[in-house]
């Protein structure tokens, strides 16, 4: 299982953004996958960035650290209500429905556990995941 760290950011909110996710092995973390928007928000960036890890670790699974306490309550305890109403809630449209829908299927269908960490909180990983998220942002790419 791998372990991966993600984070978004968006500068202004909503404006650029970027998103990163970190492979850690050992005590070393490796950036293996950025991605831009040019016109997006913090919480679009901090779903996508788990979307793109799960699709990352594939079939081999992973356990996800981030500091996004949305996405993961989206994931754990909102999305299946929503998905058994027809993705429909009570007070409203669902907001980000194509992250959601996406992201959940993806969760059902892999082997992932999510753990929430505090941000911006000195957590060394975080800080890392958080500052190649905004390097992704302003438009720095991975070298293959």
């Amino acid at each position: 299982m791998k372990i991966l760290w993600t984070d978004g950011s968006a500068s202004p909110n909503p404006g650029p953004g970027g998103f990163a996710v970190l492979e850690i092995t050992g005590n070393n973390a490796t950036p293996v996958v950025l991605g831009r928007d040019k016109n997006t928000t913090n919480i679009r960036m901090e779903g996508s960035a788990m979307i793109a890890a799960i699709k990352y670790a594939g079939a081999e699974g992973c356990e996800i650290h981030s500091d996004s306490e949305f996405w993961i309550n989206v994931l754990t305890k909102w999305a299946p209500t929503w998905a058994a109403n027809g993705w429909v809630k009570k007070t409203g449209p669902i907001k980000n429905l194509d992250l959601v829908q996406e992201l959940f299927e993806l969760y059902q269908s892999h082997d992932v556990k999510l753990v929430w960490e505090k941000g911006h909180s000195g957590i060394d990983f975080n800080e890392l995941a958080d500052k190649w998220a905004n390097k992704a942002r302003l438009g720095e790419e991975l070298q293959n």
